[in-house]
């Protein structure tokens, strides 16, 4: 599954988190991480661009939280980012510079990647966002498998064993997710793709796809 590796999905010049997600084979072995990343990274953050606003929670001076946001630590909120009207930031968020984190939107335990954009009701846990990448209205990442299990990541021809029990996405750089669609657990989408809305998505979606419905995947001209 060479496809799905770090490498091939997600541009790291993108991200704060580059530096660790080089030492990652699959983007998904970070998700027991990213908070422990979180509180070096921002240890070590310019007080000049970021301001600390509570224990573990940094946030660029250049950034727009709304005074209704929730913002739990650990967290980094990069610059220029905008976080609205009653957006939900559990914790173990690194979100990039100039993403859009909307109205009632949720993240938990994510790495949005810069310019990412998650703008309207949009729940977001154990995922990583690539580059540029955007989640239309309602859409979600679905992180823990109905019968609990551990997730695994299948293609056509493998399955990948992760060992983890939450996963919900990796969406590689450039991939447009249209409005009420559901990633389930283990969804990885390629760089360059786009989801249809209302879609149910499950697997890896190769790179520069158009993702129809189950079974029915184009390739992008």
């Amino acid at each position: 599954m060479s496809s799905i590796e770090t490498r091939d999905l997600l541009d790291l010049t993108h991200t704060l988190a580059a530096p660790f997600l080089r030492d990652c084979r699959y983007p998904w072995q970070a998700f027991p991480q990213i908070s422990g990343w979180i509180r070096e990274l921002g240890a070590a953050l310019s007080a000049e661009e970021y301001e600390q606003r509570g224990e573990d929670v940094w946030v660029a001076r250049s950034a727009k939280v709304a005074p209704t946001a929730f913002i739990a630590g650990p967290a980094i909120i990069g610059p220029g980012t905008e976080v609205r009207h009653c957006a939900f930031i559990r914790g173990s968020a690194l979100v990039g510079a100039d993403c859009v984190v909307g109205n009632s939107t949720e993240l938990k335990n994510v790495i949005l990647f810069d310019k990412v954009q998650v703008p309207h009701y949009n729940y977001v846990g154990d995922s990583i966002l690539g580059y540029r990448s955007h989640m239309g209205a309602g859409s979600i990442t679905s992180n823990v498998k109905s019968d609990k299990t551990l997730v695994a990541v299948r293609s056509k021809d493998e399955i990948l064993e992760t060992g983890l029990k939450k996963f919900g996405a990796v969406l590689g750089d450039s991939v447009e997710v249209g409005c009420n669609s559901v990633l389930n657990p283990g969804t990885v989408v390629g760089p360059g793709s786009t989801v249809y809305p209302l879609s149910m998505v499950r697997g890896v979606i190769p790179p520069n796809s158009i993702y129809k419905c189950a079974g029915e995947i184009a390739v992008k001209k």
